[in-house]
């Protein structure tokens, strides 16, 4: 049977990592074939082939389950034609409304589709929608939404869409294991012509009810610390949103390694389970001391599982019924069912069992690091604690005795998981908390066994005294932010390293199984030895004679890194988005630590609008900048923040190695004669820069328009002729003109354009214009972050080309 199942996880990864899915006529001939297999397999009496058999069984039945599931969710598409356009639907809102800045988002669950002008679109059933209080796109102010409830919206929807870049999060994949196949916003004031109204305050399902209660209690722990900074970390603690949490505290949650602790994790479901199943157990006992006699009826054990697995299933209820939690559930109720069936399997089996049921139930689990790291923290504590026996200590006093064998036990099971998921942790994160043993040693009893507890118990009680309950785990929490953010600035507290090959971390791995093997085994140190290629791997750099230039898939914004072996540029650095959340921090962070790029030579800023120098100051605070160049004013932000700040202006140059920087626009004196003229329009003294490599260059020219391109073409002439040109103004209609073409010769554009974004981005004309010339062109909406490699030729690629996704542009 394990066997079996580990077959069936690799089928469903094979599957997830397929450009296409097969036909559903395969698929209906496979599936029956591998459970056929899988009962010829059983009667197989040779223990290699009957292994091999199952494997392979399984491996046909996980790929043709989870193409089966991707096929079924993947049947539900907004038609192209209805992009864009308005729709009229009436549904229930499904999920526990996200409050932001500017409005909420929520799932919708369509319950109806109201006929446009005589025509009946086919919208899919579940919706991720925002409802904007204002903005550019006449959203109206939105009410007060609450979960369960039935409204009639009038939304502009588009297909599910996000950006591709390398070592980013997949924002298509998750919203396909939402089963949420569009996305869109809410158009028009409520009571509105666009009849944007609550149909009915609440609508009884399961699901809506436990939504309506997370987000009541929400309310009530929200308003009992108001002006709380950690009210946020017991709202996570009690229903697993964990979006009030501030960004600065998540950073040091991260650094610290106790992020795991601040949400309805793994762990603490196992202890709630574990702590109600003692508290019946105890009582169940000692009923033998009443007339009740209840362990005659039902033996204590039975008792305590099952009261075990209700705490977790309610706790889990809770917390929204998320993936994470859910793996912790399903393997406790495993656990549970083999108890309450007096066939108590091996743990093995019941680990292999639970993974099963996680992935049939969401095969697109394997995506996600927390399926992983759950599973193979397990597997570690398993093979380092099942039929091994501790060293026996005999100082004469039990009770101090007992405690050291725990103490020494949970000091070995955090040794064991710490070193057990490094190389795991490396290839998921390319960081790792070097001081987290001790953070969670601290942190996981505080948390555990005390927070966690005082936040649930408040839940059920009524006020005040669950506000005093509520101020006391706060209380509590506010001296270990002081201990967490003190232990997150010592200068060792993470060691970063860049996303290592597959190979280094597959041979770490192996090493560390090795190096975890019971006493005795032999050599076990030389296992470190297996560990030299992930510490000593530097990440990619370009080979000497090569420029890569990286145009970042951002949005509608741009961000462009340019790099050789040995000095990098970025330029621009994509839009803002909300306090903590911008392209700095979302996208080009991210990058350049996956890279192993822990600094930049040098920034520039094209000019001061939003899609261009909003993600700089996240840059510049998550790793070293040394010159910035940019056309701010001196009293804007990234200026001030700035070691090293230059006006950019014509005539600056400098080289790197064969790398040939020269900034041909703006003058000196175009910022004073336009000084009037920048207030409306910034971008016209955009930061133009031209890099040449060789016989290649590339034109970096920011968000000029015509008179500006006509001002570098009568300066530069011919000068201007580049191999790649980054299309002015992301192909407005108000740049990329005739003459400037012809001058520039581009052989390839690159559009840095956010998907369907507001402008239209590239116009048709423009787009039209670069193609009548014969420029081959590359979108960022439609191919993700473009890969540029210059040497003897220029050569470019895609990310979504290269990791090419069954789900990408469904």
């Amino acid at each position: 049977m394990r066997s079996a199942i580990i077959g069936f996880l690799l089928g469903v990864v094979f599957l997830q990592i397929q450009a296409a899915l097969p036909p559903a006529w395969l698929l209906a001939g496979l599936a029956p074939a591998a459970i056929s297999l899988v009962c010829a397999a059983y009667k197989i009496t040779n223990w290699q082939l009957r292994f091999a058999a199952r494997l392979l069984a399984g491996f046909a039945c996980g790929f043709a389950w989870a193409a089966l599931f991707a096929h079924c969710y993947l049947r539900q598409e907004l038609a192209p034609e209805w992009e864009g356009r308005d729709v009229t639907v009436i549904g229930t809102i499904a999920s526990l409304p996200s409050n932001f800045e500017t409005g909420a988002r929520f799932d919708f669950a369509v319950e109806k589709v109201v006929q446009q002008d005589g025509e009946s679109p086919l919208i899919p059933q579940r919706l991720a929608l925002a409802w904007y209080r204002n903005g550019d796109q006449e959203q109206a102010p939105q009410p007060l939404l609450a979960a369960g409830a039935r409204w009639q919206l009038t939304v502009r929807l588009k297909r599910p869409h996000g950006s591709a870049n390398p070592h980013a999060f997949d924002y298509e994949a998750w919203l396909l294991e939402r089963n949420l196949r569009a996305t869109g916003y809410v158009r028009g004031d409520p009571g509105a012509i666009s009849g944007n109204r609550q149909l009915q305050p609440f609508v009884f399902s399961p699901g809506n009810l436990v939504e309506l209660l997370r987000g009541r209690l929400r309310e009530r722990i929200l308003d009992a610390l108001p002006g709380h900074r950690y009210a946020g970390v017991l709202v996570a603690l009690a229903i697993g949103d964990q979006r009030a949490i501030d960004q600065s505290d998540w950073e040091i949650f991260n650094r610290t390694g106790i992020s795991h602790l601040v949400a309805i994790s793994g762990l603490h479901i196992t202890m709630i389970a574990g702590m109600f199943a003692a508290a019946m157990a105890a009582l169940w006992r000692r009923s033998f001391f009443t007339k009740a006699a209840l362990p005659l009826l039902l033996p204590t054990q039975k008792a305590a599982a099952l009261s075990g697995a209700l705490a977790a299933l309610a706790y889990v209820l809770l917390a929204g019924f998320g993936i994470p939690a859910q793996r912790t559930l399903y393997m406790l109720l495993v656990v549970a069912l083999a108890l309450w069936s007096g066939r108590i399997a091996s743990v093995s089996h019941v680990l292999c069992i639970a993974l099963l049921v996680v992935l049939l139930v969401d095969p697109w689990a394997v995506l996600w690091p927390g399926f992983w790291l759950s599973f193979c923290a397990v597997g570690v504590i398993l093979y380092t604690s099942v039929g091994r026996r501790p060293a026996a200590r005999d100082d004469g006093n039990t009770r101090i005795s007992t405690w050291w064998q725990g103490l020494r036990a949970a000091g070995a099971t955090q040794y064991a998981v710490t070193i057990g998921l490094l190389p795991l942790t490396v290839l998921l994160f390319g960081r790792v908390s070097l001081i987290a043993p001790l953070a969670n040693a601290v942190a996981i009893p505080l948390v555990g066994l005390v927070v966690t507890p005082l936040t649930l118990i408040a839940s059920a009680l009524p006020a005040p005294l669950s506000t005093w309950l509520w101020r006391a785990a706060h209380l509590l929490l506010e001296q270990l932010a002081l201990l967490l953010g003190w232990l997150s600035a010592l200068p060792f507290a993470v060691w970063q390293t860049p996303a290592p090959p597959a190979w280094t971390s597959a041979l770490a791995l192996l090493s560390t199984v090795w190096l975890l093997a019971p006493r005795g085994w032999p050599l076990r140190w030389l296992a470190l030895a297996g560990w030299l290629p992930l510490l000593l791997d530097n990440g990619s750099r370009p080979p000497a004679g090569e420029m890569w230039v990286t145009a970042l898939d951002v949005g509608q914004g741009m961000a462009v890194l340019v790099e050789t072996a040995e000095q990098r540029l970025l330029y621009d650095s994509g839009p803002y988005h909300s306090p903590g959340s911008d392209a700095g921090n979302r996208v080009i962070v991210p990058y350049l630590k996956a890279r192993g790029i822990t600094a930049l030579d040098a920034l520039v800023i094209s000019h001061v609008h939003n899609d261009h120098a909003g993600g700089a100051l996240s840059v510049m605070d998550a790793v070293k900048v040394g010159t910035v160049y940019s056309s701010l004013p001196p009293q804007h932000p990234i200026v001030q923040a700035a070691a090293d700040h230059q006006t950019c202006h014509a005539g600056q140059a400098w080289q790197w190695g064969e790398m040939k920087f020269e900034m041909l626009y703006p003058d000196i004196a175009q910022y004073q004669a336009s000084a009037a003229q920048q207030k409306s329009k910034p971008h016209i003294v955009s930061c133009t820069l031209k890099v040449s490599h060789g016989p290649h260059a590339i034109l970096l020219p920011g968000d000029i328009e015509a008179a500006q391109e006509q001002q570098l073409v009568a300066r530069y002439g011919e000068d201007l002729k580049s191999t790649v040109l980054l299309a002015p103004h992301h192909g407005s209609g108000t740049s990329s003109t005739a003459a400037f073409l012809a001058q520039v010769d581009p052989q390839i554009v690159l559009f840095q354009v956010g998907y369907r974004n507001r402008f239209h981005h590239p116009k048709q004309q423009v787009a039209a214009r670069y193609q009548e010339r014969g420029v081959e062109g590359f979108r960022n909406d439609e191919g993700g972050a473009i890969l540029l490699k210059f040497g003897d030729d220029v050569t470019v690629d895609t990310y979504r080309n290269q990791h090419r996704r069954y789900w990408y542009g469904r």
